[in-house]
């Protein structure tokens, strides 16, 4: 799984993609949150918080992550060395497990940067330092759980196709419906909104922003990530018999 990890690495950074994912990442969020005017501008939000960053974010991950994993396993089956990859002395959840953290890792890159706007909201505060460190360490960790989520969604939609661009469309739509799309079902069905919420990534992402890290959300980031690496899994099983 090692060596899977680090050639997908090596992949990101021995070609542009890995410069431009993260310089698209932290230049789109800088833009929005302290030079266009509008309701993500922290400055215009008269509060010491990152609540606009950790909105926003979640829409532009939506088409990065797609973008960095559309490759992985469809770019294998085009040029041919999909077969080779499986008769490696791995497993198949190790070559998974090698093309999911690879993804994974070079999106956290991306977002360790973001740790300076914690600093410089530290000190606009009034008083300085007037923060609340356990809504934004939750924050963080939501996103994190949330990246893998749309990083095992990605992963899978690799394996449907051999063109990319296909498989970067199917990803951004699962990610869409699962973090956007049963919020927007649960106001269509009102009586069982609150269980219908509950199926959606943005339920989980909210509720672990208040500061909580509930067993209840993790669990279910947990289940999602898992159960798209396990579909992978299954897919390229299909394709090696």
């Amino acid at each position: 799984m090692k060596s899977i990890l680090l050639r997908e690495i090596k992949s990101f950074f021995g070609s542009p993609i890995g410069y431009l994912v993260i310089a698209i990442f932290l230049i789109s969020n800088g833009l929005f949150l302290w030079v266009f005017e509008g309701e993500y501008n922290i400055l215009n939000t008269g509060f010491a918080d990152l609540t606009p960053f950790f909105t926003l974010a979640p829409w532009i991950l939506i088409f990065l992550i797609p973008a960095v994993t559309m490759r992985s396993f469809s770019d294998e089956k085009k040029q041919g060395t999909l077969e080779l990859l499986l008769t490696k002395p791995l497993s198949i959840w190790q070559i998974v497990n090698g093309k999911f953290l690879g993804a994974l890792l070079l999106i956290v890159m991306a977002i360790i940067p973001t740790f300076i706007y914690v600093m410089v909201i530290s000190r606009l505060g009034i008083p300085e330092g007037n923060i609340d460190m356990g809504s934004t360490i939750g924050s963080y960790f939501g996103l994190l759980f949330l990246i893998a989520g749309y990083s095992a969604i990605g992963i899978f939609t690799s394996t449907l196709s051999e063109n990319q661009i296909v498989a970067f469309i199917i990803a951004v739509f699962l990610c869409f419906v699962f973090y956007f799309g049963f919020e927007g079902l649960s106001a269509i069905v009102p009586k069982i909104s609150s269980f219908i919420s509950s199926l959606g990534m943005q339920d989980h992402f909210k509720s672990m922003s208040r500061g909580v890290l509930d067993t209840r959300d993790i669990i279910y980031f947990s289940s999602v990530t898992v159960f798209f690496l396990s579909l992978t899994v299954y897919n390229l099983k299909s394709f090696k018999s």
